[in-house]
C-alpha cells in the first residue's frame, strides 16, 4: 500500500502528465510502426523507448536506417539533435540540488521536451511542486510513450499513417504546452526570438542545427530581457 505522500505526489503528477501521455500515444504508435519496418519486435521497441527515450531521436534513427545511412552518421545526427538536453539540465539543476542522488538521476534520465515544459511551468508557479512529482510526470510520460511504441510495432505496417499527420501530432503537443504557459514579458521575448531565429536559420540552410541554435538564441534573449526587467524594477524602487 503506497504511503500518503506517494499517493499525494501521484495525485498531483498524473493530471499534469495526462496531456503529454495522450500526445505520446498519438505519436508513439507511428514511431512503433516505423520501428517494425526496420525489424524491431514490440518487446525491443518497448525496451528502446525506456532506455534511449527520445521521440525525435527514435523517429530519426528509423528514418535513417530505412534510408541505409551508415551507423556512424546515425549516431552523430541523433547526438546533435539531442544536445538540447544540455539546456534542460541547466534550467532544471537548481530544482534538483537537494534531491537524493538516485531520484535526481532518474529525474534527469527521463526528461523530454514535453515533460520539461510541464515541470518547468510547475516549478515556477507552484511552490509545492517537488522533484518527486516532476519525476512521476516524467516516468508516466515515458511509460505511455514506450507502450505506444510497442503497440505500433505490434500492428506494424497495417497502420498506414501519413508522415504529415505524424509530424503535426508532434507539433500539436508543443502548441498545447505553449498555450498553457504564463505569458510574461520574458516568455514572450523567448518565444518570439526562438521562432524568428529558427525560421531564419532554416531559410539560410542550417538544417537540424536551426532548432538547437534557435533555442540557444531564445534563451539568450530571455536572459537579457529578464536582466533588463530586473534593472528597471530596481531603478523604480
Amino acid at each position: 500500500m503506497p504511503d500518503a505522500s506517494l499517493r499525494s505526489d501521484l495525485a498531483a503528477a498524473l493530471p499534469a502528465a495526462l496531456p503529454v501521455m495522450l500526445g505520446y500515444v498519438a505519436i508513439g504508435i507511428p514511431c512503433g510502426v516505423m520501428a517494425a519496418e526496420v525489424g524491431l519486435s514490440p518487446a525491443v521497441a518497448f525496451l528502446v523507448s525506456v532506455t534511449f527515450y527520445s521521440g525525435a531521436g527514435q523517429f530519426m534513427m528509423a528514418s535513417l536506417a530505412l534510408a541505409g545511412t551508415p551507423v556512424a552518421s546515425m549516431v552523430a545526427s541523433v547526438a546533435l539533435v539531442s544536445t538540447r538536453q544540455l539546456l534542460y539540465s541547466a534550467a532544471l539543476s537548481r530544482y534538483a540540488e537537494r534531491a537524493p542522488r538516485p531520484l535526481a538521476a532518474l529525474f534527469a534520465a527521463t526528461v523530454t521536451d514535453e515533460s520539461f515544459g510541464v515541470n518547468m511551468g510547475r516549478f515556477v508557479a507552484d511552490e509545492s511542486w517537488t522533484v518527486r512529482r516532476a519525476t512521476a510526470v516524467n516516468v508516466a510520460s515515458m511509460l505511455s510513450w514506450a507502450a505506444a511504441n510497442a503497440l505500433g510495432a505490434a500492428v506494424g505496417p497495417a497502420l498506414a499513417i501519413p508522415t504529415a499527420i505524424m509530424s503535426f501530432a508532434m507539433t500539436s503537443i508543443f502548441v498545447c504546452l505553449l498555450v498553457g504557459q504564463s505569458w510574461t514579458r520574458v516568455n514572450v521575448v523567448v518565444v518570439v526570438a526562438s521562432v524568428a531565429a529558427v525560421v531564419a536559420l532554416k531559410a539560410l540552410g542550417a538544417g537540424s542545427l536551426a532548432v538547437l541554435l534557435g533555442a540557444l538564441l531564445g534563451v539568450a534573449a530571455g536572459l537579457v530581457a529578464g536582466a533588463l526587467e530586473r534593472g528597471s524594477r530596481h531603478e523604480h524602487r
